[in-house]
């Protein structure tokens, strides 16, 4: 008994599959180089060429030896091993991969909720080939992705989405993780809680004050007392960890660009005025952005004047951008360029383009084996 006074309710009729393409950037490059392999590798402009600026995106397994790891400075990483290799990424090929990932995918089903450039859900309930079992449609996807790209990716499958990212993180590279709606609590309670997507690293602490180290403990805590220390998050975990996670999979289109605009009914006469909006916009664009875990390289500035005329410039930068200091301060050299604010500014609007995922759950271990692995 759980103590509700309704029963939870949980959807066990569809068929989810996550796929979730192993150390994408890393793999693409020793795909294109094997000699790559070799050494260190680091996805990220040498410190030298930017004066210490820049993170990793990624990093090979020889070079994670080193402890060098996404998100990480690249002037870290150089300290860490400078004999390793830097490369920069380069995201056009990244995309066009990703998009024959895509493709692949459309051949079984076009119910697809992309997550990032590297992982998507798919729902197989009711697919393109008439296929009863999710677990040969991961299993042929699989092995189209390595014929296609010479890339291998893991798959997880399950009733729900919470359960198929799990599965596809279970066993990586090119796994194959299968939870049945019957194995599905005794699985979430011998995990790790670090595992249970939603539980961050600030979250971990306070957890293991509770003593909460595993879904077991997890599973023994009432769910008023989740929700009293967690709010939505633990009424989110209470369920969770007893494989219930209803939410469908939607079918999403990438987002192409974050932005904020504003019509002001008594026009700005100030640079002072159009400024303070601008960093006001830059803010609400650095907290889209965050939303929706990308950054960009190019700033787009637009202004309308009281006659109507109305006119965009855009700024593209080098390294990837998101924080609001940097927006608006791309937004203001534009502005300064171009604003003839004696006309009457009535419409000032900042939007970020050219975007890619923020971060990449990439986990990089040796790839290459001989033969094809999915036969």
């Amino acid at each position: 008994m759980n103590g509700l006074q309704f029963p939870l309710k949980n959807d066990t009729s569809r068929k989810v599959i996550h796929i979730d393409m192993d150390a994408f950037f890393a793999s693409v490059e020793e795909r294109d180089n094997p000699k790559l392999a070799q050494y260190p590798l680091v996805i990220a402009r040498h410190p030298k060429d930017t004066g210490g600026r820049g993170v990793v995106t990624t990093a090979n397994y020889k070079a994670r030896k080193y402890g060098i790891h996404s998100a990480m400075s690249a002037q870290k990483a150089y300290e860490l091993c400078p004999q390793a290799i830097f490369k920069p990424g380069n995201h056009q090929k990244y995309r066009e991969v990703s998009q024959q990932v895509r493709e692949i995918f459309h051949r079984y089903t076009d119910i697809i909720e992309p997550v990032s450039i590297d992982e998507a859900y798919l729902d197989v309930t009711v697919n393109k080939i008439n296929c009863p079992s999710a677990i040969k449609i991961a299993r042929l996807i699989q092995r189209d992705i390595w014929q296609e790209t010479h890339l291998t990716c893991s798959a997880g499958v399950s009733y729900n989405k919470f359960l198929a990212k799990l599965s596809s993180d279970y066993h990586k590279p090119r796994g194959l993780t299968v939870v049945m709606p019957d194995e599905a609590v005794d699985f979430l309670r011998g995990l790790p809680i670090e595992k249970f997507h939603g539980v961050g690293k600030k979250t971990v602490p306070k957890m293991h004050e509770l003593g909460i180290y595993t879904g077991n403990d997890l599973y023994q805590k009432s769910e008023m007392e989740l929700i009293q220390i967690f709010g939505k998050m633990g009424y989110s975990l209470y369920r969770k960890v007893r494989g219930i996670h209803n939410s469908p999979v939607q079918v999403t289109r990438e987002r192409k660009s974050v932005g904020r605009e504003q019509t002001y009914g008594k026009a700005l006469t100030s640079e002072q005025e159009c400024l303070s909006q601008l960093r006001i916009m830059a803010e609400q664009v650095t907290e889209s952005l965050k939303k929706a875990q990308k950054h960009g390289k190019t700033v787009v500035l637009k202004l309308r004047y009281s006659d109507f005329e109305t006119i965009t410039k855009r700024a593209t930068v080098q390294e990837y951008i998101y924080q609001k200091d940097d927006i608006f301060s791309q937004a203001s050299l534009i502005f300064e360029e171009v604003a003839q604010v004696e006309k009457g500014v009535r419409l000032l609007g900042i939007t970020m383009t050219n975007l890619d995922p923020l971060t990449y759950e990439n986990i990089v271990l040796p790839l290459w084996e001989t033969g094809d692995p999915y036969k």
